[in-house]
């Protein structure tokens, strides 16, 4: 997709002087309004408005710029402003952290600045969400099957059997170099099964990185928000068909992360 600019810096690197910064959680159509009460980073949480240019604008609130951003708090904010946006209306989501020193400058240096690269892509994003799906492989059933499928890994199991470590160390780590090709093994293939199963809804497809061992796939999709019951009802076919073999979980709507590219600030 269009690349997003990440043109909003540190209050340090914009040369900031006042007491206060703007932060800026993503760009959006120029006819999105806030709730009332929507909040965003910033302990007392601060007030969120929208910075327009044109018929774009920018999801932004104000902070302190002599308290350090990144709490938990700060970052789930982020997250959920941005994830509540996109259920709605098109967001192109900036990292966690960009400010810029008033609003003047996030009109024009950031929205007047970019405004054609930012339309396209929120053009691009119209109607659709970002959803991740993510299977984790129960570990007693996966084992079992790698011990049921390969030799040598049921040869090595009876060799370390109710013997003490350090004399099966060498077929310990054979072992376990071999529980952890086969589970590979089964992530690609797996995870081809889930980015197959979604093919009907014609998604923008991000095969993500595993987050732990035993992850049996971790799929990023851009969809149509109106194809959302559909994608629920594959990820509850999955999961009767990995039934006791894997635990499948479906988060979203949230921002397009994976599909919107961003590159470093121009000085």
């Amino acid at each position: 997709m269009t690349e997003t600019s990440e043109d909003a810096r540190t209050p340090e690197e914009q040369g900031a002087t006042g007491s206060t910064g703007i932060y800026v959680y993503g760009i959006v159509p120029g006819d999105v309004e806030t709730e009332p009460h929507a909040t965003g980073v910033g302990d007392p949480p601060s007030q969120v408005s929208v910075v327009r240019n044109g018929e774009i604008g920018a999801l932004i609130s104000e902070v302190p710029v002599d308290r350090p951003l990144g709490t938990p708090d700060d970052l789930k904010a982020h997250a959920e402003l941005l994830d509540g946006t996109a259920a709605v209306a098109p967001v192109l989501p900036l990292r966690f952290g960009a400010v810029l020193s008033d609003e003047n400058a996030v009109s024009e240096e950031l929205l007047a600045a970019h405004r054609d690269e930012f339309e396209a892509a929120l053009r691009e994003l119209e109607g659709r969400a970002q959803f991740v799906v993510k299977a984790r492989y129960v570990e007693k059933t996966v084992l079992g099957e790698i011990l049921d499928e390969n030799a040598d890994a049921a040869r090595l199991r009876d060799e370390i059997r109710d013997k003490p470590g350090d004399a099966t160390r060498d077929a310990r780590m054979a072992l376990g170099e071999i529980i952890t090709q086969s589970i590979e093994a089964k992530r690609t293939e797996d995870t081809q099964r889930v980015v197959d199963a979604l093919e009907d809804l014609e998604p923008m497809v991000n095969v993500r990185q595993p987050t732990h061992d035993e992850d049996a796939a971790h799929v990023a999709v851009l969809i149509e928000l109106s194809r959302q019951g559909d994608l629920e009802d594959i990820v509850r076919s999955l999961a009767q068909e990995w039934e006791g073999r894997a635990e499948m979980d479906l988060l979203g709507p949230m921002a397009a992360y994976d599909f919107v590219m961003k590159r470093a600030p121009e000085d």
